[in-house]
């Protein structure tokens, strides 16, 4: 009967509902922070910072690039917030490290944890180690501010602890070991020609040796 048929206007709205797209999931400003961060993070670790496009960034997390801009005003306050990232990861990983440990197994197992990130994130490891945008004095207390902290949780839970504080020839020497571990650890990750367990071991000796000069009364 012509009364069932839906009115023109009413045809209208119905087809305009089937073809309208649908309208994009809307995120808790923590949730998209987030995903920014984690985009960002993939991004910045697989090219170079000049490489990166805010508008690739913006199209992937399917928001507007003005959208971007409000959680992060510049490409670079992405980036150090991409890095600051990376560096609480692997400082929670380091965290993890039980005290209840014999002394040089202590120290393998704080170097497990650490190479454990490392290998997992490598990419996205020697882009914080190394930065990605020069001399930038915020990258720069970001990186600055994992050595520190690494430095600090060393102190707080190393088998020789207890010598290191009263004793700047010790401090120097431990602080000297963490940068070769640094600087190993990229360059085990650009050109791995050790296994991970050949790398802790020639890390952990070298810690030892280090010691044996340094403070001879620690280590039998």
């Amino acid at each position: 009967m012509l009364h069932d048929v839906p009115p023109r206007r009413a045809v209208r709205r119905i087809l305009r509902a089937a073809t309208r797209p649908r309208r994009r999931v809307r995120l808790d400003n923590d949730a998209r922070r987030a995903q920014l961060l984690t985009l960002a993070r993939k991004a910045f670790s697989d090219r170079a910072y000049d490489d990166v496009s805010i508008d690739d960034l913006a199209r992937e997390a399917k928001i507007s690039k003005g959208l971007l801009y409000h959680y992060f005003p510049t490409k670079r306050d992405l980036y150090v917030g991409g890095l600051a990232e990376i560096a609480n990861e692997l400082l929670k990983r380091m965290m993890s490290v039980p005290d209840n440990l014999a002394p040089i197994e202590r120290v393998r197992a704080g170097l497990d944890a650490y190479l454990d990130h490392v290998s997992q994130h490598s990419r996205a490891f020697v882009s914080l180690m190394r930065g990605g945008i020069g001399s930038d004095p915020e990258v720069a207390q970001v990186i600055e501010g994992v050595r520190a902290k690494l430095f600090e949780r060393f102190l707080q839970r190393s088998p020789f602890a207890p010598a290191v504080h009263g004793d700047p020839t010790i401090t120097i020497g431990i602080r000297g070991w963490m940068g070769f571990v640094e600087a190993a650890s990229i360059s085990w990750c650009t050109d791995p020609r050790l296994t991970r367990a050949e790398l802790r071991e020639l890390l952990t000796k070298i810690l030892f040796e280090i010691m044996k000069v340094v403070a001879p009364t620690l280590v039998r």
